[in-house]
């Protein structure tokens, strides 16, 4: 069972950095498409930043040179680092794990890690 808890979120200053994780259980994130997406209140959910399983990141226009995603591949892990952080970065936060299995794809995703930024 493909798990993802992600973690690091809180209350920050406009302007300041902020480090998330997104914890997997139960696949490899080098195996897989993992995703950051947010959700701010009353938006839709959006993407923010993915990474390939060979490590080709992409990012979107709003937040490219601000945000940056990482993995560590031992502790089965993926991040984002985020700086110079903006009062329309506030969101909750979630990373997702996209993988084709018997040619379907399937999407795993986590519950999510609010970012609060203050102005």
């Amino acid at each position: 069972q493909v798990r993802l808890v992600e973690s690091g979120g809180g209350l920050v200053q406009a302007g300041r950095s902020l480090t998330l994780s997104c914890a997997v259980s139960g696949s490899a994130v080098n195996a897989n498409v993992m995703t950051w997406h947010r959700q701010a209140p009353g938006k839709q959910r959006e993407w923010v930043a993915s990474m390939t399983g060979s490590g080709t990141t992409s990012y979107h226009d709003s937040v490219k040179g601000r945000f940056t995603m990482s993995r560590d591949n031992a502790n089965n892990t993926v991040y984002l680092q985020m700086s110079s952080l903006e009062s329309e970065d506030t969101a909750v936060y979630l990373c997702s794990l996209s993988r084709i299995q018997s040619g379907t794809l399937t999407v795993h995703w986590g519950q999510g890690t609010q970012v609060t930024v203050s102005s």
